[in-house]
């Protein structure tokens, strides 16, 4: 365990568990809280014995999204610009971009930036009794951390619009039904349901199975031909790495692989 003041971080079984820790404040992101975040998940990339990362939250909320406080009073224009930009951009960038699979057990609401934070991990799961609410147009608000971005993407056009300005909370069942989320668990169960699928993933070969993470996000903004290149090149890497020699011995030896994260 790590010295946060405002997330718990603990490794277990090559697996990171990072507990967003503001519980009076549903996990409300402030400065402390995103830096701590950031911190966070630079820690787990930096760790070779962790193969796969679970963000979640204490008490019974996920991230109730930006903390209105934190703004003491209002910001001018360029001081919320500054904010937003230097807040989530690092984070969001980090997480989309850890080469390591990251899991959200979203065990209460998650709203406004707590759905963009919830999103920008690569597989969730969801308490049968949390929801996502798209929250900044309830406050004249337009969608951000990156929230527009991960939302056309997982809905479309249409959807996406229709949740970002209608501001409702959208069900557990509902999200899994839009691909919002991969998985539902009773609310008892969702962390012992994560860690476990968190650590079955980091069981499998963590190399390809970051590139994999690097090849879709780059497949999203380029054509067939170019996709299929960049493929080509993280090939070079898996073919040279020590998981690959394992698998395809343990292929032609008709047994299961053990899979060493190089």
């Amino acid at each position: 365990m790590s010295d946060y003041e405002t997330l718990i971080y603990e490794v277990q079984n090559n697996t990171a568990l990072i507990t967003m820790n503001r519980p009076e404040r549903r996990n409300a992101l402030n400065m402390k809280l995103n830096k701590e975040l950031l911190a966070a998940f630079q820690q787990a990339a930096a760790d070779e014995a962790v193969r796969a990362v679970v963000l979640t939250g204490a008490g019974d909320g996920f991230c109730a999204g930006a903390d209105l406080t934190l703004f003491g009073q209002m910001p001018t224009p360029e001081q919320l610009y500054e904010i937003i930009i230097d807040s989530y951009e690092p984070l969001m960038t980090l997480i989309t971009t850890l080469p390591k699979p990251v899991i959200a057990a979203i065990n209460g609401v998650a709203a406004g930036a707590g759905v963009s934070l919830a999103l920008a991990c690569d597989l969730q799961v969801m308490a049968h009794n949390a929801s996502l609410m798209m929250a900044f147009s309830n406050i004249a608000f337009v969608p951000d951390a990156g929230a527009t971005w991960f939302l056309v993407r997982r809905l479309g056009y249409g959807r996406a619009y229709q949740m970002a300005i209608e501001g409702q909370r959208i069900s557990a069942d509902q999200c899994l039904e839009w691909g919002l989320t991969n998985k539902i668990a009773p609310a008892h169960q969702l962390l012992e349901e994560a860690l476990a699928w968190a650590q079955r993933l980091a069981l499998r070969p963590t190399l390809a199975v970051g590139l994999t993470k690097q090849a879709l996000t780059y497949a999203a903004a380029h054509d067939l031909a170019a996709a299929i290149e960049f493929e080509a090149r993280l090939q070079k890497q898996t073919v040279a790495s020590q998981d690959f020699a394992e698998g395809v011995m343990a292929f032609m030896q008709k047994r299961e692989p053990n899979f060493k994260g190089k």
